[in-house]
């Protein structure tokens, strides 16, 4: 089968609901994705603490594996984002035998954008934004916090009186 007959069969499929679910099911199960609340291609690995009326857009990662992460209330995560509390360069690098791994705790209220990626360690406080693109060192960032750019710049209360 080629490209444009696979695009144009699926194309098909999801215009009638009953077969869009049907193959977003064969999906998941051919490529042995974990079923989670949120949307098939999200990737969850380990035990994430997940909070009420959380969003985690398609192709995110969040990987807790052999580690803790909290992702309290009403956080939105965008599409592309990855969560992830294990670091191997040391182990590949063989100046460590293990991963390491720290945890992650994203208080309530909390938005992070786009391709981002959050580190082992970082702790963000409530009701604070992460800019498109950045990436999270493993440190506490303070509430109403705005966070951007590699490296990151955190602009503290920059949120604090506008909610």
């Amino acid at each position: 089968m080629k490209k444009e007959e696979i695009s144009n069969l699926i194309s098909n499929i999801c215009k009638e609901e009953g077969l869009k679910k049907e193959f977003l099911s064969l999906l998941v199960e051919t490529l042995e994705l974990r079923n989670n609340p949120f949307h098939p291609l999200v990737f969850i690995n380990g035990q994430p603490k997940i909070g009420q009326n959380v969003s985690i857009g398609f192709f995110s990662e969040i990987n807790a594996k052999n580690s803790e992460i909290v992702i309290g209330d009403n956080c939105d995560i965008a599409s592309f984002v990855a969560i992830n509390c294990a670091d191997s360069h040391n182990r590949c690098l063989e100046i460590e035998k293990e991963i390491a791994r720290k945890s992650i705790i994203l208080e309530n209220n909390v938005f992070v954008g786009s391709h981002c990626v959050i580190k082992g360690g970082a702790h963000i406080g409530h009701h604070s934004v992460i800019g498109a693109g950045t990436i999270v060192n493993g440190v506490r960032i303070p509430p109403y916090s705005l966070v951007t750019g590699n490296p990151m710049k955190v602009r503290e209360g920059y949120y604090k009186n506008r909610t």
